[in-house]
């Protein structure tokens, strides 16, 4: 049996943990060690049961507990060289350093993977898709533009945590200052809702059961806006939302199961 979760999402924290009862991963750990644990718990997980963290990139709220947790409980950080050179987690032992790249695939146990290049504003950032059991499972947030070589990773996925930042019409009238602004709005910040409802109707065509919107930003953007965006775009396209597929909402402080 496989299980995804996201454990929390959004612009103040995120982690995602799949597993298929044999290996065990958390993608990024934007949280602290203590809410870690209890996140973990909650799906019934020990913290020492984990076998390796993946981050995507070096922002706070994807890595501010990576380092405590690998040193607590002696867990490998998988990255890539930008992202290992710009976060800061404390010291990491050589031994629970590794490196990877782009367009590399490898594997942890029994879970291929593949990190995948986004454009975003960080060092070496990267998505990941997750080889389980025949089945492919994708974590794709943090980008500023859908491009093509993210939709060929991901597409094919049975579950996709997908991006839906921010309403623009939001964030555009809200009290960001301009600079903050632009950055999200760029090529290099985030993806809004709409964006976010193309990607996921184009996936659902493409076979995809499952998405869940996450990394929704607490200031821009209502999960209930989020949500009705893409149901919108989905129904208006003939997919039926529950029986084509199941489409959710990220939350922002707890576990959500797909």
């Amino acid at each position: 049996m496989i299980t995804f979760v996201s454990l929390i999402s959004g612009s103040s924290g995120n982690a995602t943990f799949i597993s298929d009862g044999k290996t065990n991963l958390l993608i990024d750990c934007g949280m602290s060690g203590t809410k870690l644990k209890e996140a973990l718990n909650s799906i019934d997980v020990l913290p020492e049961n984990i076998n390796a963290l993946l981050l995507t990139h070096e922002h706070i709220d994807h890595t501010k507990g990576a380092g405590v947790i690998s040193r607590r409980y002696n867990i490998p950080i998988y990255a890539t060289e930008g992202t290992h050179i710009s976060m800061d987690t404390g010291k990491i032992s050589e031994e629970n350093t590794r490196i990877i790249t782009e367009g590399s695939a490898f594997e942890i146990g029994s879970i291929g993977i593949m990190p995948f290049a986004i454009p975003h504003d960080a060092k070496q950032p990267v998505g990941y898709t997750f080889h389980v059991n025949n089945e492919k499972y994708s974590l794709a947030t943090d980008i500023g533009k859908m491009n093509t070589n993210i939709l060929d990773n991901i597409i094919g996925s049975k579950s996709v945590l997908l991006e839906s930042n921010h309403d623009v019409e939001m964030l555009k009238c809200g009290s960001y200052p301009f600079p903050l602004k632009r950055r999200i709005l760029g090529e290099l910040g985030h993806l809004s809702n709409e964006i976010a409802a193309k990607t996921a109707l184009y996936l659902v065509q493409h076979g995809t059961e499952h998405i869940m919107l996450g990394h929704l930003s607490k200031e821009n953007n209502r999960p209930e806006i989020a949500m009705l965006e893409t149901y919108n775009l989905l129904s208006n396209a003939d997919v039926n939302v529950g029986s084509d597929m199941t489409l959710q909402v990220a939350d922002r402080y707890k576990p959500t199961l797909f």
